[in-house]
């Protein structure tokens, strides 16, 4: 007996000091352990079946999925005249199934999209430092360039799947209510129903691109906090300040360079002559910002002193 009352078998400990006495371990140039494949380790489809089932990834997609079908219903409950051809987008959002889905993007895209995407990014590091795994993830050992690359593509993947499941469920739930008929302008243009899918396919793709710095700045503010709230918060409330300044006018030319700015340029998509000048300096704005904050994130975390 030790002093914890526990019993020692002297033989055992005897074979195991042998046994690790006789392993040789053999060192591969580059230090690691030979057989070490870097490239092995949290391999993305690893990384996207934990982020799939985690409780706020299933709540975010369900809630995607029945936002249609509440701002359906409530057109359903309001008044709303499906022959309108003229007015703003919540004014044309029953012309049709087309114009129905503009209206669910231009409501969600000034907070809940960039929300989406800042919850999938910020709560990529912080959320393993805040449980306190996050240092056993490195010593596993996975690279921190490759621990950050991995969890930044499934955030990546995941927000874009958000992004398109949105607009597609609004889709069919707009041609259900509302038909495949015209899609209206608030000019008062019309374009056949074809032309508006390959419309709303673009218009997902500049907001995806568009919200390449909201992507970028939650991913720096996560490897530098221990709390995803704070990570997913900061950035929030970064978005909504960049969209309170853009409402004042005297800023003037000022406005040019704050990253809301172009948010919504992909209402452009919806004319018969689209102008494109609008979305190509929105997409220059967001992979500059973007571009910034995702160095400036690999640069903090390759230093960063990890205690968690």
């Amino acid at each position: 007996m030790n002093e914890h009352d526990v019993h020692t078998d002297p033989g055992a400990i005897t074979e195991l000091t042998d046994a690790a006495a006789n392993q040789h371990t053999e060192v591969a140039p580059d230090g690691s352990s030979k057989g070490y494949r870097a490239r092995r380790t949290l391999r993305i489809r690893v990384e996207l079946q934990r982020q799939i089932r985690r409780r706020r990834t299933q709540l975010v997609l369900g809630f995607l999925v029945l936002l249609p079908f509440i701002l359906a219903l409530s057109f359903e409950i309001g008044q709303s005249d499906p022959n309108r051809r003229s007015g703003g987008f919540v004014d044309l959002a029953t012309a049709s199934g087309i114009n129905f889905v503009v209206l669910t993007l231009f409501v969600s895209g000034s907070f809940l999209l960039p929300m989406i995407v800042a919850l999938f990014f910020g709560d990529t590091i912080a959320s393993e430092a805040s449980w306190s795994s996050l240092k056993y993830l490195l010593a596993a050992p996975i690279p921190r360039h490759r621990l950050l690359r991995q969890k930044a593509i499934s955030s990546g993947i995941l927000s874009f799947f958000a992004l398109a499941l949105l607009p597609a469920v609004a889709l069919a739930v707009g041609v259900v209510w509302y038909g495949a008929g015209e899609v209206v302008s608030p000019t008062g243009e019309a374009a056949p129903f074809a032309d508006g899918v390959l419309g709303v396919a673009l218009a997902v793709c500049y907001i995806a691109i568009n919200l390449f710095w909201v992507a970028g700045l939650a991913l720096f503010l996560s490897v530098s906090t221990d709390a995803p709230l704070g990570a997913v918060g900061g950035t929030v409330l970064v978005s909504i300040l960049s969209q309170i300044l853009d409402q004042i006018e005297p800023l003037g030319d000022l406005r040019n360079y704050l990253p809301t700015h172009y948010a919504m340029s992909w209402a452009d998509l919806l004319s018969t002559d689209v102008d494109w000048s609008e979305m190509t300096r929105g997409t220059f704005s967001a992979l500059v910002y973007g571009g910034i904050f995702t160095l400036l994130a690999a640069r903090r975390f390759k230093t960063k002193d990890i205690t968690s």
